[in-house]
């Protein structure tokens, strides 16, 4: 397992380093072959500490979790608690659905990330992100969506190969977006 830890506002100290890799490294028999973990470790203004960690998987599927507490050992710890509830509650219905090594990292996907500047206003953008879109059926759109914990999630379609946006709707239920020409 490879374990990368990226800090933005602070300096991580040994042991939380140590304590990291330890917590993180108990993760590893979850996986067959080796997998790219990436801690980011951040403060933010008024004492917030963020422990987010992303795991990505070589048919693009991502796991990703964030933790907000006033300690980041609390943050760090509660990051974890709900990766390793994520990798349990979804493996068995990501492996049905995907093809065989779905949990092989010789292909890890990366997804770049540009950070610009401290919002001051709420409509600043203050992150971009670029990835590769994978052909996925709804089903599986849906399942990395709820993996992501995210409210939307950008997909090909591999029935039509037209891209298309799954999201979560005020009811609960799912709704998708499918762009038609004229």
């Amino acid at each position: 397992m490879r374990i990368m830890i990226h800090q933005k506002g602070l300096v991580v100290p040994d042991h939380l380093r140590e304590r990291i890799e330890k917590k993180v490294g108990k993760i590893d028999y979850f996986f067959e072959d080796d997998v790219e973990v990436v801690v980011r470790l951040m403060e933010e203004r008024g004492a917030r500490k963020i422990a987010e960690i992303t795991i990505n998987l070589m048919d693009g599927t991502v796991l990703r979790v964030e933790e907000v507490s006033a300690d980041m050992y609390a943050s760090v710890d509660k990051a974890i608690d709900v990766i390793v509830r994520q990798i349990r509650k979804h493996r068995t219905k990501l492996e049905k659905r995907l093809r065989a090594g779905a949990f092989d990292s010789d292909a890890v996907q990366g997804v770049e990330v540009e950070d610009i500047a401290d919002p001051e206003e709420s409509n600043e953008l203050v992150r971009v992100k670029r990835f590769e879109l994978k052909p996925m059926t709804v089903e599986d759109a849906i399942a990395q969506m709820d993996l992501l914990g995210h409210s939307f999630f950008l997909f090909v379609d591999s029935g039509s190969n037209i891209t298309c946006v799954v999201y979560r709707r005020k009811d609960g239920k799912i709704g998708m977006l499918q762009p038609t020409n004229g």
